[in-house]
C-alpha cells in the first residue's frame, strides 16, 4: 500500500508541474490558487481510511482538473504549431524598440552587383536615407545566401559590399544557387521574423522597381492585420514535361486537371507577421516544390491565412496606380 501512495504522490507531482507550467504559459496565475491543488496532495498523505463526502468532493474536483490539464496542454500545443505563443520572438535590433511596419527582402545573387546599384540608385534608399527610413518603421536589404564554397571570393566580396553599404541582410544556413529559390524563401521569412518585429515581412525579386510610398501607404491600410496572406493572386498549368520552362518534378500531386492552386504571385508577396512566424516553428516540415510562389501558397493552404488579391501588386499589369514594376 505504502509503494502505491509513493508512486502515486510521484505521478501527481509531475502532473501538477505539467498544470502550473500549462497555466503559467496562458498567464492564468489566479487559477493556481485552487483548492484542489492545496487539498488534494494533502488528502492522499492524510487520506482517512473510509472517505467522508468532502473527501469524495474533492477526487471528483480532482478528476475535472485532470481533464483540464489536458486541455490546456493541447491548447498549447495548437499555439505553439501556429507559432502563436507570447514571448517567442528573441530580441533583436529592432524589437526592443516599436513594431516596425514591414521589413522588405530584396533578392539578390552573388553576379547581381550592376543590378543592387540600379536599385540603390533608383526606389531602394541609401546611407542615412536607407536609416531615416528605417525610422519610419520599414526595413530594406537585399537577400542573399552563402556560396556552396563557404567563405570563398563570392562570400568575401558580398561580405566586402556589405561593410560598406550594410543594406544585406545574408541568410547563414542556405546555400545561394538557382535551384535552392524555393528554400530560399523559407530561410528568408524564418531568419526575418527571428530578427526583426514587424506588422509585415515582403519578397520582392530582383527584377522588380517598387513604388515605395505607394507599398507602405497599401500596408498602413493593413496594419494590425493578422493571417494576411497579400499579393497578386494567380493559378496556371502545371508543367509537367522535364527540360521545360517552369517544369514541376511534383506535376502529379497536382491532379488530373495539372492546375496550381490560387496563390500569390512571386514578383512581390506579403506575409503578416503570425504567417511569417507560422513558417518559422514549423520550416522543418514545410515542403518546397520548384517554385517559391508555389511553395508560399501550399503552406497558406495548410492555415486559415486571409487572402487578399491586391491588383495594385500585379506588377506588369498595365494599371496606373499599381506600386511595382518590372525593371
Amino acid at each position: 500500500m505504502q509503494r502505491t501512495e509513493n508512486c502515486l504522490l510521484i505521478f501527481l507531482r509531475g502532473t501538477l508541474n505539467r498544470f502550473l507550467s500549462a497555466m503559467f504559459s496562458f498567464g492564468l496565475r489566479s487559477q493556481t490558487n485552487s483548492p484542489c491543488l492545496i487539498l488534494f496532495p494533502l488528502f492522499l498523505l492524510l487520506k482517512p481510511k473510509v472517505l467522508t463526502i468532502e473527501d469524495k468532493l474533492i477526487v471528483l474536483g480532482c478528476k475535472d482538473l485532470e481533464r483540464r490539464i489536458v486541455e490546456v496542454e493541447m491548447d498549447l500545443t495548437l499555439a505553439k504549431s501556429q507559432g502563436y505563443l507570447k514571448h517567442q520572438l528573441p530580441q533583436s535590433e529592432s524589437s526592443s524598440q516599436r513594431k516596425l511596419l514591414a521589413v522588405i527582402g530584396v533578392y539578390t545573387g552573388f553576379g547581381s552587383y550592376l543590378k543592387r546599384n540600379t536599385f540603390r540608385g533608383s526606389w531602394m534608399p541609401r546611407g542615412d536615407a536607407l536609416k531615416k527610413l528605417e525610422e519610419r518603421g520599414v526595413v530594406i536589404r537585399f537577400v542573399i545566401g552563402r556560396s556552396a564554397n563557404r567563405g570563398d571570393s563570392l562570400d568575401r566580396h558580398i561580405d566586402e559590399e556589405n561593410s560598406k553599404t550594410k543594406d544585406f541582410f545574408i541568410l547563414e544556413g542556405h546555400e545561394e544557387a538557382q535551384e535552392e529559390l524555393p528554400k530560399k524563401i523559407k530561410f528568408f521569412f524564418s531568419t526575418a521574423v527571428q530578427n526583426w518585429d514587424a506588422e509585415f515581412y515582403i519578397k520582392v525579386d530582383d527584377d522588380i522597381g517598387v513604388d515605395l510610398e505607394g507599398l507602405i501607404g497599401l500596408l498602413e491600410h493593413r496594419r494590425r492585420q493578422d493571417s494576411a496572406y497579400i499579393g497578386c493572386m494567380k493559378s496556371g498549368e502545371v508543367v509537367s514535361e522535364e527540360g521545360k520552362l517552369w517544369y514541376e518534378p511534383d506535376w502529379w500531386k497536382f491532379g488530373d486537371e495539372k492546375s496550381y492552386f490560387r496563390h500569390a504571385s512571386g514578383s512581390l508577396l506579403i506575409l503578416s507577421k503570425n504567417l511569417a512566424q507560422y513558417i518559422n516553428t514549423n520550416s522543418a516540415s514545410l515542403k518546397t516544390y520548384a517554385h517559391d510562389d508555389i511553395s508560399v501558397g501550399s503552406w497558406m493552404m495548410g492555415v486559415q491565412a486571409i487572402y487578399i488579391d491586391d491588383n495594385r501588386l500585379c506588377c506588369s499589369s498595365i494599371k496606373q496606380d499599381k506600386v511595382c514594376s518590372v525593371a
